[in-house]
């Protein structure tokens, strides 16, 4: 689904803790993300720098490096981390290709658990081969009181995938339909719009029209590992490079403008966290009402999510 670990990035040329140090310090959210994260020899000096950009620092890891995860999470006990488990462990260690993976993950976050960190979770990528994994995943998160999120297959420049595509789209539709009312029923708020972010991914799944706009490039950026500022990381336009500039002048940029004109118009129809998250924000009368709707069905004992809203 991903062969970014076929085209690792060169050490040498990877930016440095001190080019990262010229983000702005009031970024609502960071996620670190890779490939992998704790193959990076200065992740410590990263996470130093990028906790105080930010109130809420995420990791997206494979949990492999247990030991690695820990002394960063004892340094930074604040940190939001998210392992990717794709799936049951033969799922997952097919997937990510890695012998053991589901057990080194899983460690990690009993450990981390175990240590006190507050915001831990499990994170999957749907596809044909995991999704009858999902309901599974999502019970064994329940059970250890860990967070829970989504995400479907894409292709991008960022993944260097053009031929991912879902086989069995009522399968997994059926799948996601359960889990959303999984959500639906909870009693934490988050949840309740989780399940609207998860309704969406099944429209995305079916090839229909992303559900809100895409403010990527406004309300959020991708920085790769070389310095490029990109709108997001499916739209292959960078708006500058930090090597080069301040990011302030990338942002306010002319080339910058051009890029989320060209994103008004993007014809990617993706729906991933990093630019559903901020649409939904964004427009956040539009999933309240879903929300309210669909939870005053329950109350009635009407069916939630018929066919015709799938």
């Amino acid at each position: 689904m991903c062969n970014t670990w076929e085209h690792p990035s060169d050490p040498k040329m990877e930016i440095s803790p001190e080019i990262m140090d010229k983000l702005p310090a009031n970024l609502g959210r960071i996620n670190i993300t890779g490939g992998e994260p704790m193959l990076r020899t200065d992740i410590e000096e990263i996470v130093a720098v990028l906790s105080k950009k930010t109130n809420r620092l995420e990791i997206s890891t494979n949990g492999y490096f247990t030991d690695r995860i820990l002394d960063v999470a004892k340094k930074f006990p604040k940190v939001v981390i998210r392992v990717s488990l794709e799936g049951l462990p033969s799922a997952n260690d097919e997937l990510r290709g890695i012998r053991d993976g589901f057990d080194h993950g899983l460690r990690t976050l009993l450990k981390l658990k175990e240590l006190g960190v507050k915001d831990i979770g499990f994170a999957i990528t749907v596809s044909d081969r995991n999704a009858k994994d999902l309901m599974e995943l999502f019970a064994l998160a329940k059970d250890l009181d860990l967070e829970f999120a989504t995400a479907a297959t894409h292709n991008s420049f960022y993944f260097h995938k053009a031929d991912n595509r879902f086989e069995n789209q009522q399968m997994i539709v059926g799948e996601f339909r359960r889990l959303v009312l999984a959500f639906l029923k909870s009693w934490k708020v988050k949840n309740w719009y989780r399940a609207y972010f998860n309704w969406a991914l099944t429209r995305y799944v079916r090839g229909k029209d992303r559900i809100l706009p895409c403010s990527a490039g406004s309300d959020m950026f991708f920085l790769d590992p070389y310095g490029e500022v990109f709108p997001c990381n499916v739209m292959e336009r960078s708006m500058g490079n930090l090597k080069e500039q301040t990011f302030q002048d990338i942002w306010n940029s002319e080339k910058s403008q051009q890029v989320r004109e060209q994103v008004a118009h993007c014809p990617l129809n993706c729906w991933m966290t990093g630019t559903a998250g901020p649409a939904m924000r964004r427009n956040i009368w539009i999933p309240t009402k879903w929300i309210i709707k669909n939870k005053l069905k329950m109350m009635l004992g009407k069916e939630i999510l018929g066919e015709e809203e799938m």
